[in-house]
């Protein structure tokens, strides 16, 4: 299991901002804009994510997705000393957005993730990393989706906790794997079913296997976030003795 400190107290950074090489900045961001500031963000868009916007249904999730973006644009420019508007990006095969190298000097390696108005960012240097972030819905049917989705160890698990404990249980497992999903940059090409995790509310946070080697697991690092009570959240990078550092965006 990979050894990360994390203080989770989301508090302001300094000035200037500093990224050390064993530092992962995890910045905490509400997306309740709306109006002018919200067309502020949405002209810091590139033409194709202004495009991917208009894409959406509904206004709520369309009003997110330019939020979450135009701020992860704003926080990549405190680090880069770069306009936010003249950031650029390319996805991957799976569709990761990753800065483009030529505009990316020190290497900066970001993921992101929101829910229901609240979004997280990781951001560290020269480092494949995944966040994920997840309201706590308690009338998701968790049972079914634990069955279907979740390794044969992590569902016996789940149903083997006191009925009260499941729900918690369920995010924690769901977030955990994601976040690691996210930081292969392999989607849903990533069966969730190959890796375990632990998931009990008062276990060690640990990736415990991948393919049933747990050598494997042991090269990664596995944290819990406590972004809010009504939230669960993860964060997954490869190797160990990481310092996780905890921002609070203000504006």
């Amino acid at each position: 299991m990979g050894i990360a400190s994390a203080d989770n107290e989301w508090g302001s950074p300094p000035e200037p901002l500093v990224l050390a090489r064993n530092e992962v900045h995890v910045w905490r961001a509400s997306l309740d804009f709306a109006g002018l500031k919200l067309k502020c963000l949405q002209r810091l868009l590139s033409v194709d994510e202004q495009q991917r916007a208009k894409r959406f249904v509904g206004p709520k999730d369309r009003d997110a997705f330019i939020a979450a973006r135009g701020l992860l644009r704003l926080i990549l420019s405190r680090y880069l000393v770069q306009e936010p508007e003249a950031l650029c990006f390319h996805y991957g095969l799976h569709g990761k957005p990753a800065l483009v190298p030529e505009l990316n000097p020190d290497r900066l390696c970001f993921n992101l993730s929101h829910s229901a108005g609240l979004a997280l960012y990781a951001v560290v240097i020269n480092q494949e990393v995944g966040v994920d972030l997840e309201r706590v819905h308690p009338d998701v049917p968790y049972e079914a989706i634990a069955r279907r989705f979740f390794s044969a160890q992590e569902s016996a698990t789940l149903l083997a906790l006191p009925a009260h404990e499941r729900c918690q249980a369920f995010f924690n497992c769901w977030t955990r794997k994601e976040a690691y999903v996210k930081a292969q940059g392999r989607g849903i090409a990533l069966p969730l079913n190959q890796f375990d995790v632990s998931l009990a509310p008062r276990e060690p946070t640990a990736l415990l296997s991948i393919d049933g080697n747990s050598q494997a697991a042991a090269r990664w690092t596995l944290q819990a976030l406590d972004p809010d009570p009504d939230y669960v959240a993860a964060l997954v990078i490869l190797g160990q003795d990481w310092q996780i550092k905890c921002w609070q965006w203000q504006g």
